[in-house]
């Protein structure tokens, strides 16, 4: 299961740029997966409610993104999206193609909470 290693990854990510930004805590995630990341949206839900535990994202929703696969074909130059994994232009039927979408893996934004929007004073915070 790969997902969990994904997850601890954009944890890290989370983590680093909340910190960097003054969140103290954050509400939601929005991510974007490519389908052919190979990933179970299911399996990333539930890794995150468990790596989030105890940590600055606890609670937080997670919206997932899927990116279908697109393509574009280096013999004849059409677009095309990829209904399932075989990539072949359907107009020439070549598999000469580069990969225009399907391979994303990123957070594309992040909400959160500064300690100031929960109502906690600083010099409060760093004495807990």
């Amino acid at each position: 299961m790969h997902e969990l290693t994904v997850v601890e990854g954009l944890m890290g990510i989370l983590t680093s740029h909340a910190k960097a930004n003054a969140i103290a805590r954050i509400t939601s995630v929005h991510v974007v997966i490519g389908r052919l990341r190979g990933l179970d949206r299911r399996q990333i839900a539930g890794c995150f409610e468990i790596l989030a535990e105890g940590t600055l994202a606890e609670g937080a929703r997670l919206d997932i993104e899927e990116i279908g696969i697109e393509g574009r074909c280096r013999d004849c130059g059409q677009t095309f999206a990829v209904p399932g994994f075989q990539i072949q232009c359907p107009t020439c039927s070549s598999v000469a193609v580069d990969l225009l979408s399907g391979q994303e893996l990123h957070i594309k934004t992040f909400e959160g909470k500064t300690l100031e929007d929960l109502g906690v004073e600083e010099s409060a915070a760093s004495t807990t």
